[in-house]
């Protein structure tokens, strides 16, 4: 910013300095996804279990196991209303996501078993919410990215997981990155069109093109997976 203004500058009055590019050393460095295997999913869901209350402890289960199975970004399941969810067609509704978009994304029915069961304990243990979030904390209110991220923190800890290197560590939006990466491999190893089939993800991860999406295996072929991932 200091150089584009010193330049312009520079053409009202010629003895202006304009600093070298390269001045600072600093540089932006874009995080390396973080692929969690199955097993690691596992135990960050079996560690919410430490949680207290029991509705704490289902909304932070159920929110790991959405992120997983979805590839929803954070905000995009904060913002969930209970009438996005369709039961009976297995559809999930984003509203008005990035880029304005809202899209549907089918749900396996593991997936629809697991919000059922969410929403009993939901509904027994918060009667009276003052939102109509999908997902919610023991005030009955919508959650906060910045509360989710320090429960995050401590489920990272109490599963064991450790970072990779110190631009590689768990983070909540490497979820979308995992599904992401393994739906490609899987359609690699299947010996599948991937670059058919692309616009599909896409739109599912809610990408305005699938450019968008590509980069995320290209991105992530450096990255070591842990275990081999299922065909």
């Amino acid at each position: 910013m200091v150089r584009g203004f010193a330049r312009h500058l520079q053409a009202l009055d010629p003895a202006t300095e304009v600093p070298p590019a390269g001045l600072l050393a600093c540089r932006n460095r874009r995080a390396v996804p973080y692929l969690y295997c199955d097993a690691e999913v596992a135990a960050l869901m079996a560690a919410t279990a430490s949680l207290r209350p029991a509705l704490h402890a289902a909304t932070h289960k159920t929110l790991i196991g959405l992120l997983s199975a979805t590839g929803m970004r954070l905000g995009e399941v904060i913002r969930l209303d209970r009438a996005d969810l369709d039961a009976a067609g297995g559809l999930l509704t984003i509203r008005d996501s990035k880029f304005a978009k809202s899209r549907q994304i089918p749900l396996h029915p593991s997936t629809l078993a697991a919000l059922a069961e969410y929403g009993q304990l939901r509904d027994q243990h918060c009667p009276c919410p003052s939102t109509r979030a999908l997902l919610v904390p023991t005030a009955g209110t919508r959650l906060i990215s910045q509360a989710i991220h320090y429960v995050f923190a401590r489920l990272v800890r109490q599963a064991g997981l450790q970072p990779r290197s110190p631009e590689c560590r768990p983070r909540l939006h490497d979820f979308r990155h995992c599904l992401a990466v393994n739906t490609l491999l899987a359609w690699y190893r299947q010996g599948l069109d991937v670059l058919a089939r692309l616009p599909a993800l896409s739109t599912m991860l809610g990408h305005s093109t699938p450019a968008s999406t590509y980069w995320y295996y290209s991105d992530s072929r450096v990255i070591p997976i842990p275990v081999p991932l299922p065909a």
